[in-house]
């Protein structure tokens, strides 16, 4: 299946019903009076968060969801049927954005949770409702309210403890497959990876996390070089970021200046973000000497004294026990801190809606981008140069 972690969708909900004008009209049944019922209100659209889906590619081909209109209300005081509603299921991750607003409309990041997106229109009311003492027939009645019409743009984020950063070829398939059941692909050419991954390491028998990794970065991937940084969003939701470096790169590049050069890409894509707790991991350790490997870490360790360093090699599986279960110690301190220390974690709900504001400030940079170059191709074999154009300042 192919892998879509973004859509815009239309959402229509369902118009209320209108109420009704009638009158009691029996025989034996004197001064029957007003008897005209309410219509119904119209039907809401609900996203569901369906643990069963891991794409957004669906909506691709239905971009629109509508919800019923309410019934128009009867005689004898009968309302109206409420509309249909209509539930859209939707990944575990997804976020949703009011396209024309860019207001962040909520994330659904547990299994089952909804979110009305849409509401329908709230019913009108029948003559029934406006009797009185002064007026004992009134042929007033109101019309149903129209639903909401919203255009929103659907983002899945994978939901992950541990996100892998680094450049392709980094070696960080091969640790996803060695220290969890996935089985992403691994090859020993670049751009392996071509979507994120997610594998689940358990280090005890109550105790394991989630993994991801997405495609590999590399320098400019924040102005739209490569794959990864389409992929970034993904490591959104992460608590620690783990930085796999290659000792042996095969351009002969130095490990630390390709390190800095991918942090400086992450910091560019979103400062929140690159603030997360980093560790750096050595991979690939298999193809130096214990010598070589060690200098490379002193290097490491010079270069970032706070963060903890590892070095691991997939093919081997020499120190994956020992970064696993540092890395599930890390975790488990992180959510007691969460829940003893108040302002640890209001610190950290600000640095996730820092890193959501950057998330969406990227995509819709990237759209304006696609935007353009869109108008581009459009453009007409005889429009002028960018150097035959006069630029005239206004002030």
């Amino acid at each position: 299946m192919q892998f879509i972690d973004e859509a815009t969708i239309r959402v229509e909900a369902g118009n209320g019903g209108r109420g009704c004008l009638s009158f009691r009209r029996e025989k034996f049944v004197p001064k029957g009076g007003p008897d005209g019922g309410d219509g119904g209100d119209g039907g809401d659209v609900v996203l569901v968060a369906d643990p069963a889906l891991n794409t957004l590619i669906d909506f691709r081909f239905q971009p629109l969801y509508r919800a019923g209109h309410g019934q128009s209300g009867s005689g004898k005081n009968k309302t109206g049927a409420h509309g249909a509603v209509s539930r859209v299921r939707v990944p575990v991750g997804t976020s949703i954005i009011d396209d024309e607003s860019r207001e962040v409309v909520g994330d659904l990041v547990e299994a089952g949770a909804e979110l009305v997106v849409a509401r329908g229109g709230f019913h009108g009311l029948g003559n029934a409702r406006f009797k009185s003492s002064t007026n004992r027939a009134p042929r007033r009645t109101t019309p149903g309210y129209p639903g909401e019409h919203r255009i929103l743009r659907l983002q899945l984020k994978l939901l992950a403890d541990v996100g892998l950063l680094g450049l392709p070829n980094a070696g960080k398939s091969m640790l996803v497959s060695s220290v969890s059941a996935a089985r992403p692909k691994v090859a020993d050419y670049p751009f392996t990876t071509l979507v994120p991954s997610l594998g689940v390491v358990r280090v005890g028998e109550d105790a394991s996390f989630v993994i991801a990794d997405i495609p590999g970065l590399i320098e400019g991937a924040a102005s739209g070089a490569g794959l990864g940084v389409q992929f970034l969003r993904h490591l959104a939701r992460t608590r620690i970021l783990v930085h796999l470096v290659e000792p042996v790169p095969l351009d002969g590049s130095d490990p630390l200046d390709n390190a800095r050069a991918i942090e400086r890409e992450l910091e560019a894509y979103s400062r929140a973000l690159a603030e997360r707790p980093i560790w750096m991991v050595l991979s690939k350790s298999d193809l130096v000497t214990d010598d070589e490997c060690q200098q490379l870490l002193d290097r490491f360790a010079a270069a970032w004294p706070d963060r903890p360093l590892f070095s691991v090699s997939g093919l081997s599986g020499a120190g994956l026990p020992e970064l696993a279960a540092s890395l599930m110690t890390a975790l488990r301190e992180a959510d007691t801190r969460r829940r003893e220390d108040a302002d640890f974690a209001a610190a950290e709900a600000a640095r996730e809606a820092a890193i959501g504001a950057d998330v969406l400030a990227s995509s819709l940079a990237r759209r304006g981008a696609a935007d353009n170059d869109d108008l581009l191709d459009d453009a007409p074999d005889d429009a002028p140069d960018e150097d035959d154009v006069e630029i005239i300042h206004v002030r």
